[in-house]
C-alpha cells in the first residue's frame, strides 16, 4: 500500500482562514501563515489553500496570501479558487504554490485542463469536483460549481474520468452534503470517484473522528486525506491522526 498523506486545508476569505458547514455559516479559524507553520511542524505531508470566494466574487486568487504562506513552509502547497486561465496558473505557481486546483473554470472549459497539463505537467494540476446527491445522475452525484451555488447537469464520475483522460494529476472530490458537518467523508462519493480513476484521490469534506480518516482510505479509496475543522479547532493533532492510522495498519510518514 502506498503511503497515505494528511493534508490540512486553509479555506481563505478576506485574508483569514475560515470554516463553515455545507459551504456556508463561516467562522474565523485564524491566521493563514501561523496555521501553515503550525501544520508543517505537526507533520502535515501537504497543505491546501482555497480562496473560497474568488469565483463568486469574480476575481483571481489573492497572490499575496499564496506568497506569504509558501514562504514559511517546505511541504507541497496546492492552491485553488478563481483560477481561470494559463496565466492565472502561472501567477499562482510563481507566487510559491507547488500545484493548483481548478473547479468551475475546468467545468466551463475542459480544454483548459488539457492545455494546463501540457504547459505545466500533470503533477501541477489537481481537479476539484464539488458534488451534490442527485438520483437522476448515473453515479448519483451531480457536479456543482461557483462555490457550490450552481448545479451543472454533469455526472461527477464521468467528469472525473474526463479529467484523468486530459492528464490531471489528482482529483479532489468534496461532497457538499458532508462539508464541515464532521459526520465523516461522503464515502459513496469518494469511492465512486476513486474506483473510476487511477490517479490519487483526495478525500475531502466532513472528517470529524479518527475513524473517519481510516474509512476515507479503506472504504473511500483515498490516497490523501484533507481536513479542516478538526485541525483548525484542535480536535485532533496531525500526529494523532497518523498514529491512529498506523495502529490500524495504514502506512503513513511519521517522523
Amino acid at each position: 500500500m502506498s503511503i497515505i498523506k494528511i493534508m490540512p486545508c486553509l479555506d481563505m476569505k478576506e485574508g483569514r482562514v475560515v470554516k463553515g458547514v455545507n459551504f456556508v455559516n463561516l467562522r474565523d479559524a485564524g491566521d493563514p501563515v501561523e496555521n501553515a507553520k503550525f501544520y508543517q511542524e505537526q507533520g502535515a505531508d501537504e497543505l491546501a489553500m482555497l480562496d473560497i470566494a474568488a469565483t463568486l466574487e469574480n476575481r483571481k486568487t489573492m497572490l499575496e496570501w499564496v506568497h506569504n504562506v509558501s514562504k514559511v513552509i517546505e511541504i507541497p502547497l496546492t492552491v485553488g479558487g478563481g483560477i481561470k486561465s494559463i496565466e492565472d496558473i502561472e501567477s499562482v505557481l510563481k507566487a510559491g504554490a507547488d500545484s493548483v486546483s481548478m473547479n468551475s473554470a475546468a467545468v466551463k472549459n475542459p480544454e483548459l485542463v488539457k492545455k494546463a497539463v501540457n504547459t505545466f505537467g500533470s503533477d501541477k494540476i489537481t481537479i476539484a469536483i464539488d458534488g451534490k446527491r442527485n438520483a437522476s445522475m448515473p453515479c448519483g452525484f451531480e457536479v456543482v460549481v461557483s462555490g457550490g451555488t450552481k448545479a451543472v447537469g454533469k455526472d461527477a464520475v464521468q467528469w472525473a474520468k474526463e479529467c484523468e483522460k486530459y492528464g490531471a494529476g489528482a482529483i479532489l472530490p468534496t461532497s457538499m452534503d458532508g462539508d464541515g458537518t464532521l459526520a465523516g467523508y461522503d464515502l459513496d462519493f469518494t469511492k465512486a470517484i476513486s474506483d473510476a480513476v487511477s490517479v490519487p484521490v483526495i478525500a475531502s469534506g466532513g472528517a470529524g473522528t479518527l475513524e473517519h480518516f481510516y474509512e476515507g482510505v479503506v472504504k473511500g479509496g483515498a490516497k490523501i486525506l484533507l481536513a479542516a475543522s478538526v485541525f483548525h479547532f484542535r480536535t485532533f493533532s496531525i500526529r494523532q491522526v497518523k498514529e491512529y492510522l498506523k495502529s490500524k495498519g495504514i502506512e503513513v510518514a511519521l517522523d
